[in-house]
């Protein structure tokens, strides 16, 4: 695809644009970051006129470059090229910048703005997201590239920020890039050195190429305002196979503002209407606002006809490729769908049956008849698959320069792992999952927080759920991690209670295409659960269902989650032998069962019946469900290094234990 010839002042007059756009939303809203937009204009226009792939009239592509404006706050400088490209963000969305309903909030969020690849706001996140497009575009290479064409042969492309690599995430993305030889990478590092507090040489004085290069990325130094050696270098880095690249682009904060060049002000600031225009006679720039010239009309134009040749150039290419490779067709399309077979519950009951053991151990066993019948799952672990049980035993591993695999290795790396799980959804084709233990689902709650932001599908295993873990003691021990996830708008967190929960929850993450799903598991052997019916998918689904009725007329209600259903049906025996009734309920997402009807909820905690919640954790969401009468056993307190029945012991978990402080509320 040849692009159209930008000339020097073709250049300049496409990043002045880019810069008075910003500075003109900036002033209008009162509100917003001008300086990088200013500073990043001439390299940003050059890489979308002459370089990136894609087609405002198709937006999601597949064969498209992928642009990734990490530095988030820059917002409008990414808004500014949408619209000058064709995408469907008219003039008036940009002057309603940072407005109620308008398409250009203060941060670039996907689903909202035609265009806008992922959701960055915390740095660092959109550089690791735009690894896991890379990986994800390397391991479609390797199931799908024949000889003649390889339909995931495209870059990713990223604008980031010192903000961006100073966060620690970046750090772990760029290790494991660097590792895999991504080289379908391209980031450019706008190195204004300038943060919100001043100079970068507050606080970030490294030797930034060195590091990279070190981690195993092509590094160059360029002049970010001289488009002509910003195209030399990203020529190079996209005839560059083995190395991820960075391209170090010195740049002047605010540039062409003559009071706030190279200016902390112009971080996170309007200019303000005398340097806006002040600004404006620098630039030689009409007083017109949101002025965009007709010569920028006719360039943008020109490349949009371009780039519309080459994608239907590519689809003819995809349309005889699939004519070659009949099964690959097929495959793109299942995988395009990250299709699963209809009868997916009851393959992955199968594959359990009624057994005991942990819930982690039990869904190793789903994992692997799910991976038989959905292509599109691939994933692994930070550092703990013989623990997690999350290697698909009949695949190999994704290694350097071995795409083909579908065991991923994170590496002790949890805050990359989440992240890089974001890209590869969003990148298409592939259902991602990654696995550690629920205590260190902190170091990954950024990237889970966008994940369900996005509504990307995304697959959380958490293992090691409790107080249970046992001697490893209140480090590993994971007390407010469960409730605090519950707390994640549009995350599903499912705590299942034995084989059949968990094979469900499987099967109800692999189905859920409109958010992530976080499994969380048992490191200790659970009993099989003796319920009065069999478990119908469909029930499993509304989140909450009665394991154990207690009767027409239950003295008291116990709701549980996990490896405290077991305790909680235990408990009831006991007091089913004093006289005393309980329904037991199981709840393993309570996301989904606080969605039912309040009909079903009342079938399930029938009123004016005394709750009890039991969950080895920190009380979090069950006073919605338990009301200001009911009685909560858990853990409010750190746990302690000791076996795991002694701890339960200590902390009120064994069945009779719980049966006599239930008897107590009952009796009050």
């Amino acid at each position: 695809m040849a692009a159209v010839s930008l000339t020097n002042e073709d250049a300049r007059l496409g990043a002045d644009t880019l810069r008075m756009l910003a500075v003109d939303a900036v002033e209008a809203a009162a509100s917003g970051h001008p300086g990088l937009p200013m500073g990043a204009a001439d390299y940003a226009f050059l890489l979308w006129h002459s370089h990136l792939r894609f087609d405002p009239a198709d937006p999601e592509w597949p064969g498209r470059d992928r642009f990734i404006l990490s530095a988030g706050h820059g917002s409008m400088l990414l808004y500014g090229l949408l619209h000058l490209f064709g995408f469907d963000l008219p003039l008036d969305e940009l002057k309603r910048f940072r407005q109620w309903g308008s398409r250009t909030p203060g941060h670039p969020e996907y689903g909202h703005t035609p265009g806008v690849e992922v959701t960055t706001g915390p740095l660092g996140q959109g550089f690791a997201m735009g690894v896991g497009m890379a990986l994800a575009a390397r391991m479609g290479s390797a199931r799908f590239a024949d000889e003649r064409f390889d339909p995931c042969a495209h870059h990713i492309y990223a604008l980031v920020s010192d903000g961006d690599l100073m966060e620690g995430v970046s750090q772990e993305a760029a290790s494991l890039a660097g590792h895999l030889k991504l080289g379908n990478l391209v980031y450019l590092y706008d190195d204004n050195r300038i943060t919100i507090e001043g100079s970068t040489d507050l606080a970030f004085s490294e030797d930034t190429a060195g590091r990279f290069a070190a981690l195993g990325w092509h590094v160059q130094a360029v002049d970010g305002h001289d488009v002509r050696q910003v195209d030399e270098a990203l020529w190079r880095a996209r005839v560059e196979r083995e190395r991820p690249s960075l391209i170090i682009a010195r740049t002047h904060i605010a540039q062409g503002s003559p009071g706030k060049h190279d200016s902390a002000a112009a971080h996170g600031s309007p200019l303000g209407a005398e340097e806006a225009a002040a600004t404006r006679r620098s630039l030689g720039w009409p007083d017109e606002l949101f002025h965009v010239p007709e010569r920028i009309r006719e360039l943008c134009e020109q490349r949009r006809e371009a780039l519309a040749e080459a994608r239907a150039a590519w689809q003819d290419e995809l349309r005889r490729w699939r004519r070659r490779n009949s099964d690959k067709g097929r495959l793109w399309d299942l995988m395009a769908e990250k299709g699963v077979p209809r009868d997916l519950e009851s393959r992955l009951l199968a594959a359990v049956g009624a057994e005991a053991g942990a819930t982690r151990s039990l869904a190793g066993k789903v994992l692997q008849a799910a991976a038989a019948v959905v292509p599109s799952l691939v994933g692994g672990s930070a550092d703990l698959e013989p623990s997690t049980n999350t290697r698909i035993k009949d695949s190999s591993s994704v290694l350097p320069g071995s795409y083909g695999g579908r065991n991923l290795h994170f590496g002790v790396r949890e805050h990359a792992m989440a992240a890089i799980m974001n890209g590869m959804a969003r990148h298409g084709g592939f259902i991602p999952y990654g696995a550690t233990f629920l205590v260190f689902a902190d170091y990954c709650r950024p990237a889970i927080r966008l994940a369900a932001l996005m509504k990307q599908q995304a697959v959380y295993v958490f293992t090691h759920d409790s107080l249970f873990v046992g001697e490893d003691g209140p480090t590993h021990q994971p007390v407010e991690q469960l409730s605090s996830l519950r707390l994640i708008p549009n995350l599903r967190v499912i705590r299942p209670a034995d084989g059949p929960e968990t094979a469900l929850a499987w099967a109800a993450a692999l189905r859920r295409t409109d958010g992530p799903t976080a499994l969380v598991l048992t490191r200790q052997k659970v009993p099989a659960i003796a319920r009065e019916e069999t478990l119908d998918p469909r029930t499993f689904a509304k989140g909450g269902y009665v394991v154990r009725s207690g009767g027409a007329a239950p003295a008291v209600v116990l709701m549980a989650s996990g490896s405290e259903v077991g305790l909680a049906l235990a408990a009831a025996e006991i007091m089913a032998g004093n006289g005393v009734a309980a329904r037991v309920v199981s709840i393993p997402c309570m996301e989904a069962f606080l969605a039912q009807p309040e009909s079903y909820r009342r079938r399930c905690l029938p009123g004016r019946v005394p709750r009890v919640a039991v969950e080895a954790g920190h009380g979090g969401l069950w006073w919605r469900l338990l009301g200001p009468a009911g009685l909560f056993i858990g853990l409010e307190t750190f746990g302690a290094s000791a076996p795991e029945k002694v701890l339960a012991e200590q902390y009120g978990f064994t069945p009779e234990l719980v049966a006599r402080r239930v008897a107590e509320f009952v009796e009050r």
